[in-house]
């Protein structure tokens, strides 16, 4: 199978090293392309600091940020696929984003409590 989504995470993180080793464990059918935008060689759909601020996803074609994108990662995830429809459909997703935005805000004292 070959992936149906890209994600791009930021490998210096600690919060994201575990997320991303949670997901490939998940991804038991290789369905995500996951690169480390952290790698001065690999490749970047934006620009780099864009890219670490905010979690990045390319379902379809589509370069997806924030709560989308996550959502798109969930989607590829059979095990959290529902999660993903879910974060997806119209009427809630402004609220998994405001969700993702109150994350950003705690983001930086969560990364120092797990380094």
């Amino acid at each position: 199978m070959s992936p149906q989504v890209t994600v791009w995470f930021d490998s210096s993180c600690p919060l994201c090293q575990r997320e991303i080793a949670l997901m490939r464990r998940l991804d038991r059918h290789g369905a995500i392309n996951f690169i480390d935008a952290c790698d001065p060689a690999g490749t970047c759909p934006v620009d780099r600091a864009e890219l670490l601020a905010r979690f990045h996803a390319e379902e379809a074609g589509k370069l997806l940020s924030g709560a989308e994108a996550f959502a798109a990662m969930w989607r590829a995830i059979p095990l959290l696929r529902p999660l993903g429809l879910l974060a997806g459909w119209k009427p809630v997703s402004p609220f998994f984003e405001a969700a993702y935005r109150q994350f950003l805000r705690i983001r930086p004292r969560l990364q120092r409590l797990f380094r």
